[in-house]
């Protein structure tokens, strides 16, 4: 691009080239905790690197790092000048989530660095080691002389010892939402985070980011000089700048989660630890929501979201299917297409909704019923035309005691700018922020990676960012497989929660006059993907005609949204897991297990159980006969005791799943 020829650069390169100056070694290192996991920081010929390292093996080696400017013209001569190490041993308590309580242990070194020749500029570096991982950034302060930054790259990299087996999909700078594939790291070219990786010896790693605010979205690239390193990639604003800032810049935390075993990436809560505490002084009104939808039927070709003969959001749909929530104790419903204008698709006005659906009579029949309503906020991509109208919006919202709202940005970014760049991240944070100014939680669909800052701003309960359930949908031309369930734990989940929706039970769609397209699992999957796939908000996403009646329907009303503790017990990229979750404030567990294409059979034990308790096992199992492709429907109810010395036999049918309801048997 043309303004890069213009850039004078400056690159944080011999960062720590007097590492040694004042010490007695040219590197240091800080072990985790268990000193199981160690980083080395260091330099060779003025450049800064780090090595990662569990137990005695290398896992990334000799891997630069560095930030590159455009408007300072600085010399590279840093010199250290102090180091501080600290520990950090807390325990917090989630507002919600998939544990209560986080321990927060990790020991850590910040990196203080001043130029010895004018402008004296000072740098920072902080690195954070837990026992499943690593986290570290960059911090520029704020200093004399210095208004802006114009950051161009970021130097950092992952250079791998071995070429590991990898799990991804390649970048697109406006869309997360595509099939996993799966390769060697030599094999691939751009890959999005996280990216989650197993070495030759077995162990698992996964490279994300943390606390992502007012920067842009890193992507990974492979090194075409080296094929096994793996450099950031900023997504950048239109002109090829990456991050503007005012005066000083903090980088978001780089993270590595390391696991002996598939499943210890899911118990690991690296991410979240990351993350600054609570910003919200009072959260009590943030409440994670079972709901149902006007939703699916558009997918489906049965409505529509503008008005005509079948229009969705009319106040008649609404209110029926509030009497049907209310009759089964959901918590919300979610109404898409009440205001104008989705013909025009872009021209939107967030205040008024279209003739046939009478907002005033809406809220007072769903407050009678105690059943919430969820907004709606599709910006197509006009994101311009939203913010204008943001603060409007959500008075009206808050006027009518809407407790959460669904954003959408369906569509490339109408100023040119993408989903994943610093003026987008930017966007998300002040809707989340404003949002929470009037008690109103956000769900976004087309969003930014989560990054964890659930932690700090918790109104921001879950996000799509993956192909979810609207991919099985007969317009589809990506259908999801059976194995993307049994990746998404691994890799997008995590971030953070996923709004998948699951819950359908029809399956296949001949009664719609549909025969090439349907939902690729069995009914019994369904059920379990509501323990596999978390969200503190999860939608039954069918049609309520598909649940009427249907004994099946009982696990999804039962099933809790919030938990006091989760496992992940057992689990294999790409082939099956299974999920173990306690429910907060009650004593019941839930457990989900789900496969790819192939039937398996597993041995699940119950050692999580309170050990002083029996225990009635409510079993939603595939039959002997189901088949995800040839026969999906068969599934079986069974009840049996256990305790915590029992093992499951659990026995999973093609593309299928189990779903257990564990409730505590009373003496």
């Amino acid at each position: 691009m043309k303004i890069l020829k213009r850039l004078r650069f400056f690159y944080l390169a011999p960062l720590l080239a007097l590492l040694g100056s004042g010490c007695t070694s040219q590197t240091t290192t800080v072990k985790s905790p268990d000193e199981n996991i160690s980083v080395t920081i260091g330099q060779e010929n003025g450049i800064p690197y780090y090595n990662l390292t569990l137990s005695k093996d290398t896992l990334i080696q000799n891997s630069k790092l560095g930030l590159q400017f455009a408007n300072l013209n600085a010399s590279q001569d840093f010199k250290l000048k102090s180091i501080k190490t600290s520990q950090t041993d807390t325990l917090w308590e989630t507002v919600w989530g998939e544990d209560q309580f986080i321990k927060e242990k990790s020991n850590n070194i910040k990196l203080n660095f001043e130029q010895t020749q004018s402008p004296n500029l000072k740098l920072e570096m902080e690195f954070r080691v837990f026992n499943d991982g690593i986290g570290f950034r960059y911090i520029f302060p704020e200093q004399e002389g210095i208004d802006s930054l114009l950051l161009i790259d970021e130097k950092t990299q992952f250079n791998l010892v071995s070429d590991n087996k990898a799990w991804w999909f390649p970048v697109d700078y406006d869309s997360y939402e595509k099939p996993y594939q799966s390769n060697l790291i030599s094999e691939i070219d751009s890959v999005q985070t996280p990216f989650t990786i197993i070495s030759p010896k077995g162990v698992y790693m996964s490279i994300h980011e943390a606390a992502l605010v007012d920067y842009a979205s890193m992507t990974l690239k492979r090194n075409t000089q080296q094929d096994l390193s793996l450099e950031c990639n900023l997504v950048p604003w239109p002109d090829g700048i990456k991050v503007r800032a005012h005066k000083s810049m903090k980088t978001p935390w780089r993270s590595i989660q390391v696991g002996k075993k598939a499943k210890d990436l899911i118990n690991s809560r690296l991410i979240l630890n990351l993350n600054e505490p609570c910003k919200l002084k009072n959260t009590s009104w943030i409440k994670p929501m079972k709901y149902m939808g006007i939703w699916w039927g558009m997918h489906l070709g049965q409505q529509t979201w503008f008005t005509g003969p079948k229009h969705g959001a009319t106040t008649k749909n609404t209110m029926d299917l509030i009497d049907f929530a209310s009759e089964h104790h959901f918590d919300g419903i979610l109404v898409e297409g009440w205001n104008y204008d989705w013909k025009k698709f872009g021209e939107w006005d967030f205040k008024r909704p279209y003739p046939d659906f009478n907002m005033e009579k809406i809220i007072q029949y769903s407050q009678e019923k105690n059943v919430a309503l969820v907004g709606h906020h599709e910006t197509s991509g006009n994101v311009e035309l939203y913010e204008s109208q943001l603060d409007s919006a959500l008075n009206y919202y808050q006027h009518y005691g809407i407790p959460a709202i669904k954003t959408g940005y369906v569509g490339p970014i109408k100023n040119g700018q993408y989903h994943h760049g610093q003026w987008m991240i930017k966007h998300f944070q002040k809707v989340v922020e404003k949002a929470a100014e009037r008690g109103i939680s956000i769900v976004a669909h087309e969003p930014i990676k989560p990054t964890g800052l659930r932690r700090t701003y918790p109104n921001f309960l879950s996000r799509e960012g993956a192909l979810g359930q609207e991919f099985n949908a007969p317009w589809s031309s990506v259908n999801n497989t059976p194995a993307h369930t049994t990746i998404l734990p691994f890799t997008r989940i995590l971030a953070g929660p996923m709004d998948f929706t699951p819950g359908i039970f029809s399956l296949t769609y001949e009664k719609y006059g549909i025969k090439d397209k349907r939902v690729n699992t069995t009914l019994a999957k369904q059920l379990a993907l509501y323990v596999i796939i978390y969200s503190p908000v999860q939608m039954a996403a069918d049609l309520q005609e598909n649940y009427a009646n249907h004994p099946a329907f009982d696990f999804i009303k039962s099933v809790a949204i919030d938990w006091e503790q989760s496992i992940a017990v057992n689990g294999e990229i790409g082939q099956y897991i299974t999920m173990a979750r306690k429910e907060r404030k009650g004593e019941r567990w839930f457990l989900g297990s789900i496969t790819n294409e192939k039937a398996r059979d597993l041995s699940v034990s119950l050692d999580f159980l309170d050990p002083n308790k029996k225990y009635l096992a409510k079993i939603y199992a595939d039959a002997a006969q189901t088949d995800w492709k040839k026969n999906p429907y068969p599934y079986t109810i069974s009840e049996k005791d256990v305790d915590s010395q029992s093992i499951l036999k659990i026995h999973l049918a093609a593309g299928g799943g189990q779903a257990i309801e564990l409730t505590p048997i009373e003496d």
